[in-house]
C-alpha cells in the first residue's frame, strides 16, 4: 500500500490562516476524489495557542463557505519534517522560519508559499531530493518568493479581512491542487480529478456574516 502524500499548512499561532487552508485543501481533495491519497493537516510556527481551538471569525468564515471544520491548535517542531512531503507556509516570514528550522536542504526545500501555486507559476518540478514528488513554484530552499504573496495576518483586523484570506487561499488550492494532481505517481491519480470549480457554489451562497468579538493576543 502506498503510504499517503502529507502535507502541513503553517501559520504564526496555527488558528487563523492555517486552519482555514487545512480546511479549504481537504474540501478540495475530496472533490477530486484525492482524499485517500493525501493527509493535510496544520501547524503554527509558535505555541501561544497550542489546545485552542480556531479564532471565531476563522470558523465563521468557514462555514460560511460551506467547509467542514475541527481543529486544535498546535506548534510545529522540526522533527514533523522527516514525516512530511510539502509544508506550506502562508506567509514570507513563515517560510523563512520553516527552512531556518528545517534540520536539511532536503527538508527546506519541502517549504512553499501558498500563494505562488495561485500565480500560475508552480512548475510541479520535484524539490531537491525530496522523498516523494513535491510540487514547488521556486527551485530550492533561496531566500524566498515576494512579500505579495503574503497572506496577510487579519488577527488584529476586522472580519473583512478574514473574508479576504479565504478568497486567496481558496484561489492558491485550487492551483496547489492542480500543481499535486500532476506531481503524484501515476497509478495514484488515475481516477483523480481536478474539480471542474464545482466549489464555485459556496462563494456564491455565502451570506454576509457579523463580525465576530475579537480575542485578545
Amino acid at each position: 500500500m502506498t503510504a499517503p502524500f502529507r502535507i502541513c499548512f503553517v501559520c504564526t499561532g496555527n488558528i487563523c490562516r492555517s486552519p482555514m487552508a487545512e480546511a479549504v485543501f481537504r474540501a478540495r481533495l475530496a472533490e477530486a476524489g484525492l482524499d485517500g491519497l493525501v493527509e493535510v493537516d496544520s501547524a503554527g510556527t509558535g505555541g501561544w495557542h497550542e489546545g485552542d481551538g480556531a479564532d471565531p471569525r476563522t470558523v465563521a468564515v468557514l462555514r460560511a463557505g460551506g467547509y467542514e471544520h475541527a481543529h486544535t491548535a498546535r506548534q510545529f517542531h522540526a522533527s514533523w519534517f522527516d514525516r512530511l512531503d510539502l509544508v506550506i507556509a502562508l506567509d514570507s516570514g513563515h517560510l523563512r522560519e520553516l527552512r531556518r528550522l528545517a534540520p536539511t536542504a532536503r527538508d527546506a526545500a519541502k517549504v512553499q508559499l501558498l500563494r505562488a501555486y495561485g500565480t500560475g507559476t508552480a512548475s510541479g518540478a520535484g524539490a531537491g531530493g525530496a522523498s516523494g514528488p513535491v510540487p514547488t513554484p521556486g527551485s530550492g530552499p533561496g531566500p524566498g518568493l515576494s512579500d505579495d504573496l503574503d497572506v496577510p495576518d487579519p488577527y488584529y483586523g476586522g472580519f473583512e479581512g478574514f473574508e479576504e484570506c479565504l478568497e486567496m487561499v481558496e484561489t492558491a488550492s485550487d492551483g496547489l491542487l492542480a500543481a499535486l494532481s500532476t506531481t503524484l505517481p501515476a497509478r495514484t491519480v488515475v481516477a483523480a480529478r481536478v474539480p471542474d470549480h464545482d466549489h464555485d457554489h459556496r462563494r456564491a451562497a455565502r451570506e454576509p456574516q457579523q463580525p465576530q468579538e475579537k480575542e485578545s493576543a
